[in-house]
């Protein structure tokens, strides 16, 4: 694999770890946010904005920052996502038949993968723009988050 694509591709996994860990802990185990209206994952991302301002200590600047990057993180969400409205009935069709659909595959991937690559910059640039406007106190508190691989909820 190409230097370029492993960065962009652990780029992106860093950045999804970070904000996937932010929202997750607001995720019902019973339903997804795939389950969920627009309506109602607007709602839960701005509750989750307030939890992790709180927790973080954020000021007003920082937490637009942050409003921002749930709002890309939302919109890559969508990309990825695709015009299905299944998107669990993509991954069984490329088994419903007696052979592997490799060439199905192979498209949702470069879907999936072309998906990524143009909503990266946005992403990363979000990403960027919120952690740098954070205090290092607070930096600390996302690496130690991110160290423990637990949600905000209990204690770390």
């Amino acid at each position: 694999m190409k230097p370029w694509i492993k960065r962009i591709v652990l780029g992106f996994a860093g950045i999804t770890l970070v904000v996937g860990g932010l929202t997750a802990c607001g995720v019902s185990r019973h339903h997804g946010m795939g389950s969920m209206s627009d309506a109602d994952a607007t709602a839960w991302r701005a509750k989750q904005i307030e939890r992790v301002a709180d927790r973080l200590d954020l000021d007003a600047a920082q937490k637009t920052k942050l409003a921002a990057l749930g709002e890309v993180m939302a919109q890559q969400r969508k990309a990825l996502r695709g015009n299905a409205d299944n998107p669990r009935a993509e991954f069984q069709a490329l088994i419903a038949g007696p052979k592997f659909d490799r060439t199905g595959a192979q498209n949702l991937v470069q879907q999936k993968t072309e998906a990524i690559r143009t909503a990266s910059p946005q992403v990363i640039a979000a990403m960027g723009d919120f952690y740098d406007s954070l205090r290092p106190e607070q930096q600390q508190k996302v690496r130690d988050f991110m160290q423990k691989r637990r949600g905000w909820r209990r204690g770390g």
